[in-house]
């Protein structure tokens, strides 16, 4: 009669053999050791590390005081023609964005976009200056004319007059 395959007569060979079992638990030991010898860092008596702390703490409020007491910055918080880019029935054609021409029919966007890449203009006449504008663009430039002014081109205003970043 066969037997049947019986996988508890089945023997693995182990592959570790007496030395490698010795130097594993020799490791084990020395770690354990390692970990309870003394450090060789020198510790600071804690009156040491109060002194610094002190020091560090002194220079801080030296310099939060002197932070606290700076000049003020004299800048330009508000244009004074605000309401020509857009909150009147005047617009600054130098410094409107080019979404300010909607108010207008007509003008947005193909003769807004030629105004607003076209500037700085000296005065509102220059208008009829611009490259490309066809006879019924200066005929809708002419119904607005009293609605535009030509102030000083202003950086913080003339930068975003193509592209504000305001989306629907």
């Amino acid at each position: 009669k066969e037997k049947a395959f019986d996988r508890r007569h089945i023997r693995i060979k182990q592959h570790t053999t007496p030395f490698t079992m010795k130097i594993a638990v020799l490791a084990a030991l020395v770690s354990a050791v390692a970990a309870f010898a003394p450090s060789n860092q020198v510790q600071r008596p804690a009156t040491e590390l109060a002194a610094e702390r002190r020091e560090f703490l002194g220079q801080a409020a030296a310099f939060a005081g002197l932070a606290a007491f700076a000049p003020a910055a004299n800048a330009v918080r508000d244009y004074d023609s605000v309401g020509y880019l857009g909150g009147s029935n005047v617009v600054d054609i130098n410094n409107a964005n080019v979404r300010v021409y909607l108010k207008m029919p007509g003008l947005y966007p193909t003769v807004a976009g030629k105004i607003v890449s076209n500037g700085p203009y000296k005065s509102v006449g220059d208008l009829y200056n611009i490259p490309g504008l066809s006879g019924a663009e200066k005929d809708l430039l002419k119904k607005y004319e009293s609605r535009f002014t030509a102030l000083p081109p202003q950086a913080d205003y003339v930068i975003d007059n193509i592209n504000n970043g305001l989306y629907r």
